[in-house]
């Protein structure tokens, strides 16, 4: 098995995903930060995170082929438009291979239900 990186911020961890993945990521970050300011950025199990002081909220994982976007508390969202895929207890997540993948309205509805659980 692989050792996890360990990266000493978000941005680190960005710079050291894949072009592709990094825009991804760049526009997840914006949107994260558009609606839910408060939220803050960190590094967590070799990841990007998105964290209160109580909580973990929200988390990107940059695979080979897509950047997954996850919520720690994801199976006790309303996903009207069915993005959510997993079938754990707490976590769900939503592929994105390319940018246009990126449904902002659906999105941001998911972040603004995670950071006010």
């Amino acid at each position: 098995m692989k050792p996890m990186k360990s990266y000493a911020t978000f941005d680190a961890y960005a710079k050291d995903q894949s072009a592709k993945n990094r825009a991804v990521i760049r526009a997840l970050r914006a949107l994260v930060k558009r609606v839910a300011p408060e939220l803050r950025e960190s590094v967590k199990w070799g990841n990007g995170c998105w964290i209160t002081d109580d909580a973990n909220v929200a988390y990107v994982y940059s695979a080979d082929d897509h950047v997954q976007f996850g919520f720690f508390a994801g199976a006790a969202l309303k996903d009207p438009e069915r993005l959510l895929q997993g079938s754990g207890k707490y976590v769900r997540h939503v592929k994105l291979r390319k940018l246009a993948d990126i449904d902002e309205r659906a999105l941001a509805a998911l972040v603004r239900q995670a950071s006010a659980l």
